[in-house]
């Protein structure tokens, strides 16, 4: 099986995914460090919708200024728009497989 995991070496939550899809037999694992190279906002659009949520449930909210800004009640393209020009706003990790986006 495929995997792609947007990941940020900085976060534990992260880190402690990546050893689990690492320690995964069989698994073909590809790592965005996001924080370098961010998805396009066609492919976090999707990612969101593969996952069943709404941009804004996709925003990290904790040790960012993102409830401050009006992100966790704005509209799709408003925080999309924030998480392209910020890519510390996207919650992480996400994880893709033909299975879908969690």
């Amino acid at each position: 099986m495929q995997a792609r995991i947007y990941h940020n070496p900085g976060c534990g939550t992260s880190r402690k995914v990546l050893d689990i899809l690492k320690s995964t037999p069989d698994l073909d694992l590809e790592i965005i460090e996001y924080l370098r190279t961010p998805p396009d906002r066609a492919t976090l659009a999707g990612l969101c919708l593969r996952a069943g949520m709404a941009p804004r449930e996709a925003l990290r909210t904790r040790n960012t200024d993102a409830e401050a800004r009006g992100l966790t009640t704005a509209d799709d393209a408003t925080v999309l728009d924030a998480m392209m020009a910020e890519p510390i706003l996207i919650e992480r990790p996400l994880v893709e497989t033909e299975k879908g986006v969690r």
